[in-house]
């Protein structure tokens, strides 16, 4: 079994100093919580920051030594880095913009030089302890730039990040400033994982407008290597708070409850003290819920839990003093004497207090405004063994994917919270047991094992494609080995795309023309008694002609409709019907309109769509439906639709480049043969050349081509090598 390397910013083990001597506690939150309980029976090292700032360096000793036997390993931050790095950049910066906190969100140059310096000490201590044959799997938002930093110092590392927060709509995280070092940081990994689709989908797409990169399924290639980006909603300990009612010291925390509450109904809401989380609406809604329903009065108890956290930042301290007054006022105006409406506690809660209320609770109020994932709520219905129980859940927490029998709301709609609450308090034991039954039933089947083994599974896999399409790069030896055919050939027969094979796409198609350098390349190769070399593109006659016309090449226009040897005039391969244009026309044309950035390209024989510059998902949707539409009206007639590299093309059947190339592969026996291209029409072109010709593919995809290369400039470097240049 491969050692796992976690690291996170803290370890699920907190250290501070009391009365002189080191003290140990287990550390708080959702990564500790949901991995802290079963990391230790993997092959698995923990690495993070031990929430202890010492610079003494027989105490780091002692707590590398101590913390060995837990099996974690132990990053060390000064007060700077702590202040300006978790407390600063993370705190607040990162943390209010993913959550969509825009006000809140802090701008300072020096706080993000304090995040890079953070995440290069984290870097610094993996490399003193990491593996060739380790997984490591980074964590959360506080590293984001730490895999492309482990990338450059162990290129081959096996790497996967996974991010425990929302990532926002690329509206939000545009207005960072650094947000291409972030989306670059990222791109470090193998494997990226967030909690939902939706976040995947974010990350995507700011992918795609920030740096270009396209996306297949989910799957990008950036920096020469595919990477993955999937969703992998976090699970839970199931049996654990399933199984917990059954503890001797969980029963005593439970019967001391109920003594204290009596008959009444419990309501619970638990999180950490934060502006995220909505506790004044929640709060609000109680009070609008007792103020309409006053038969409730001294019949419920809310039990409001609020975890201590991030007490050093301002918003936090006046988040604070906002419930305390609310919690006053609510009792103030419905509490009688022997009753409070709402119990409030302002503290860490051990284990077995926390079960305990998920047992006794007859509601569980959880309604944050933005949540990754949210395992309170998770775990409350895990809790529920005799199946009795009401869950109100925000529309925006992660879990609400997964939790599709909860009462939903808009966790900014008080009024809708309210009515929540009542319909909670009414519902029948029956329908509380049919829809916890069924949510139990998918959090133990997706539970915290399945959800870490999910994610490692798909690391891996990712890392076998990556070799795969590694075997299949144009290595040294292999390039080596087609330059020294070309130069000891006699006949030799190239055949060359050029969109995206020897010059990149453009935003619009007649922004690509070819440059100086490639003019002088191909025209140098044409020269070449021994050569005979072929445009073969999409692009319409008119346009090679303009382009080519003062070299020595042979094109081959509108994927193989028309050709133009040396010194001929452009002929057409056979006779073509265009009767239908008009009617396909119109239909692009409809889309155009319901496609804001997309454009028709119509060509002798063939209509295109471009949608490179549509917003990708909509591009994508767009795409789909065009290709359903005009595959339904062309089925009987002789046309095909081809998708190129983001373009819908509809032309006749006939025609294709493998087609079009046969004209020249027949014309006599060439003794070398090089064929290259970047989409799927270059396939028809791969399948109908013989084994001995050299074929490549531009683009880490799958192909019937014999190898890859990354981009245009490796194909323009291979050309110089060929002519000497």
């Amino acid at each position: 079994m491969r050692r796992m390397l976690i690291i996170s910013n803290r370890l699920p083990i907190s250290i501070a100093r009391r009365k002189g001597a080191l003290n140990f506690n287990l550390s708080t939150g959702g990564l500790a919580t949901g991995l802290g309980s079963f990391y230790k029976s993997y092959k698995s090292l923990w690495v993070g920051w031990p929430g202890i700032i010492t610079n003494e360096d027989e105490e780091r000793e002692t707590i590398k030594t101590m913390l060995s036997s837990e099996k974690m390993h132990p990053v060390f931050l000064n007060k700077n880095d702590v202040e300006k790095y978790y407390d600063g950049f993370c705190n607040k910066t990162i943390w209010p913009s993913f959550h969509y906190f825009i006000h809140y969100t802090v701008y300072d140059s020096l706080l993000w030089e304090a995040y890079k310096h953070a995440n290069n000490i984290f870097c610094e201590e993996v490399m003193k302890i990491a593996e060739h044959d380790d997984i490591i799997w980074v964590h959360d938002y506080h590293l984001m730039l730490l895999p492309r930093l482990i990338r450059e110092k162990m290129s081959d590392a096996t790497i996967g990040f996974f991010l425990h927060i929302p990532f926002p709509s690329f509206e939000i995280f545009r207005s960072l400033p650094w947000r291409k070092e972030i989306l670059k940081g990222l791109l470090g990994s193998d494997l990226i994982g967030f909690h939902t689709y939706d976040y995947t989908r974010h990350f995507l797409s700011a992918t795609n407008r920030l740096l270009g990169f396209e996306n297949r399924l989910g799957q990008l290639t950036a920096e020469d290597r595919v990477i993955n980006v999937d969703s992998f909603p976090m699970g839970i300990d199931f049996d654990k708070f399933f199984k917990s009612s059954n503890e001797p010291e969980i029963k005593r925390e439970i019967n001391r409850i109920r003594k204290k509450i009596g008959d009444r109904k419990i309501i619970i809401s638990i999180d950490r003290l934060d502006y995220t989380k909505g506790i004044p609406q929640r709060l609000e809604a109680f009070n609008l819920f007792l103020d309409r329903n006053p038969e409730y009065r001294e019949k419920v108890t809310l039990i409001l839990i609020a975890v201590p956290s991030r007490t050093k930042v301002e918003q936090y301290r006046r988040l604070k003093e906002q419930v305390d007054e609310l919690v006053g006022s609510i009792n103030g105006k419905h509490g009688r004497i022997g009753w409070m409406p709402i119990l409030y506690f302002y503290r860490f809660l051990p284990f077995y207090t926390l079960s305990a209320l998920y047992n006794v609770a007859d509601i569980a109020l959880v309604t944050p405004f933005r949540d990754g994932m949210n395992l309170i709520a998770k775990e409350y219905i895990a809790t529920k063994a005799d199946g009795k129980g009401v869950l109100i859940l925000s529309e925006t927490a992660g879990a609400a994917m997964m939790l599709g029998k909860v009462l939903s709301v808009n966790p900014n709609n008080i009024d809708e919270i309210a009515e929540a609450l009542k319909e909670a308090l009414v519902m029948s034991e029956d329908e509380q047991i049919k829809n916890n039954k069924e949510m139990q039933n998918q959090l133990q089947r997706y539970n915290i094992i399945r959800w870490m083994e999910g994610f490692t599974d798909r690391l891996i896999y990712t890392k076998k494609l990556q070799k795969e399409m590694s075997a299949k790069l144009l290595n040294s030896k292999m390039r080596e080995k087609l330059i020294n055919d070309y130069h000891h050939r006699h006949r030799r027969l190239i055949i060359l795309d050029y969109d995206g094979t020897l010059i990149p796409f453009a935003e619009y198609p007649e922004l690509a023309k070819p440059d100086d350098e490639i003019l002088k390349l191909l025209g140098k190769l044409a020269e070449s008694t021994k050569n005979e070399v072929v445009i073969i593109s999409g692009r319409d006659k008119e346009t090679l002609q303009k382009w080519f016309c003062e070299t020595n090449l042979e094109l081959i226009a509108e994927h193989g409709t028309w050709f133009q040897e040396k010194n001929s005039k452009w002929e057409m391969i056979e006779p073509l019907n265009q009767d239908w244009k008009e009617k396909i026309l119109e239909i692009m044309e409809s889309y155009v309109d319901r496609t804001p950035g997309s454009h028709t390209e119509t060509k002798e024989f063939s209509i295109v769509w471009h949608y490179r510059k549509v917003e990708h998902e909509l591009g994508e949707i767009r795409a789909r439906e065009l290709v359903e539409t005009l595959s339904y009206f062309i089925a009987n007639l002789d046309l095909q639709v081809h998708e190129g590299n983001k373009v819908i093309e509809v032309k006749n059947s006939q025609v294709n480049k493998g087609r079009a190339a046969l004209r020249w592969l027949e014309k006599e026996d060439w003794d070398f043969i090089l064929a290259v291209g970047d989409d799927q029409t270059d396939e028809d072109l791969f399948h109908i050349l013989p084994e001995r010709a050299y074929s490549i593919k531009v683009g880490l995809i799958s192909t019937a081509a014999k190898f890859n290369l990354n981009s245009p400039n490796e194909v323009r470097s291979i050309l110089k090598e060929m002519t000497g240049d």
